[in-house]
């Protein structure tokens, strides 16, 4: 049999999946486990957008489209991000894909040669750097500071740019921290001069503050958003690139060459959810800010450092390096000892070893629950 290749042994794991994994294991045993590692959704998909999925289905929807997409499905983006953001955008910008992840693989392949250089945060979404060494690019990273926010800021990106520096990435709101970059900051990184990739999956999942779209500051940029958080649609698999002009007909290729297409009932979905799905993304935020205030304040009570309160997304990165040097440790101790799965910092980069991120996309029963399961296990401890 022939070796394995390189690049896929080497790829990491998802470590959050372990973790999950070894949870979905203790409670094949009879443990009762508080999710607590997640970052998906607890709330079922809007009725409109299952009823516009069945229509879609008797009338009979269920073949491949247009390989950029349905243009009912882009239109209604283009009108999305002039209402949210007053930009104005063209369907023939955007690419439908199968959610993000596919979007992340083909925007880096289509911009990034082998040894061009990625700058992104350090705490970052694990599968970043691991999508950018897969394709032969080298990942930057840029450490954040705790009492900051871990955002990114513009003179430290400027000082690790190179003659190699092909793009930016930035995440507002991110994972893991759950926060926002301000608009001087986005800005300024627009201005830097490469490329900006921006994930702004979260967007729509704000409390107190408001988001905006790298697309306000420049047309260097490629816009990486979808369906499955804010509007609670994970499993449908539907995300979009809105990418410069010059890049579309190559971002197609590969769509039609690894992709095809994205699935013609989840596009239809989708429609459905911008246009008639607002009442139900706003009470899912409501409920998120409730979970995400109380998480807050028993965070703190626990002992565990957040100098910045999150204010996006569904996410809380906590300092526990008073607790254990090592979090791949700390996850499986509290995993084992009191019930409950946390996401070690580690996954995030090597930055924010030491911390844990907490999701509170679980109920408030829940979230009661696990954190009292937590309090219990740092006495005994």
């Amino acid at each position: 049999m022939s070796p394995v290749t390189e690049r896929a042994r080497q790829i990491p794991p998802f470590i959050v999946m372990d973790v999950l994994e070894k949870a979905h294991q203790l409670e094949n045993q009879g443990r009762h486990i508080i999710h607590l590692e997640i970052g998906e959704p607890d709330f079922p998909t809007p009725e409109v957008v299952c009823e516009a999925a069945c229509e879609a289905i008797r009338r009979g929807e269920t073949h491949y489209t247009h390989s950029l997409g349905i243009i009912e499905l882009r239109e209604a983006i283009c009108a999305q991000y002039h209402k949210e953001y007053g930009v104005t955008i063209t369907p023939d910008r955007i690419v439908v894909t199968s959610g993000t992840s596919p979007a992340l693989f083909m925007i880096f392949s289509a911009l990034l040669e082998a040894g061009e250089e990625l700058i992104m945060s350090d705490p970052h979404y694990p599968c970043y750097p691991n999508f950018a060494n897969f394709l032969g690019s080298a990942p930057v990273f840029v450490k954040g500071e705790e009492e900051d926010g871990f955002q990114l800021r513009a003179g430290e990106i400027k000082d690790r740019m190179s003659p190699k520096t092909k793009a930016i990435l930035i995440n507002s709101p991110s994972n893991p921290t759950g926060n926002l970059l301000s608009v001087d900051r986005m800005k300024r990184i627009a201005g830097l001069g490469p490329a900006i990739i921006s994930d702004e999956i979260y967007h729509g999942l704000v409390y107190g503050q408001e988001e905006h779209s790298i697309l306000e500051f420049t047309d260097n940029a490629f816009v990486l958003n979808g369906f499955s958080k804010r509007y609670a649609m994970t499993g449908w698999r539907l995300g979009y690139i809105v990418a410069p002009h010059e890049f579309v007909r190559p971002l197609q290729k590969i769509q039609q060459n690894f992709f095809i297409s994205a699935g013609s009932v989840s596009q239809w979905a989708g429609v459905a959810a911008l246009s008639k799905a607002d009442a139900d993304v706003e009470q899912m935020k409501q409920t998120y800010d409730q979970r995400r205030e109380y998480m807050i304040q028993r965070i703190r009570e626990l002992g565990f450092g957040l100098p910045v309160e999150p204010s996006g997304a569904f996410y809380m990165l906590a300092n526990a390096r008073h607790l254990s040097e090592s979090s791949y440790a700390l996850a499986f101790e509290i995993l084992e000892h009191a019930g409950v799965g946390v996401s070690p910092g580690i996954d995030f980069g090597e930055n924010v070893e030491g911390y844990l991120r907490f999701s509170y996309a679980n109920s408030l029963e829940n979230i009661k629950e696990g954190l009292d399961r937590i309090e219990e296990f740092l006495k005994k401890r």
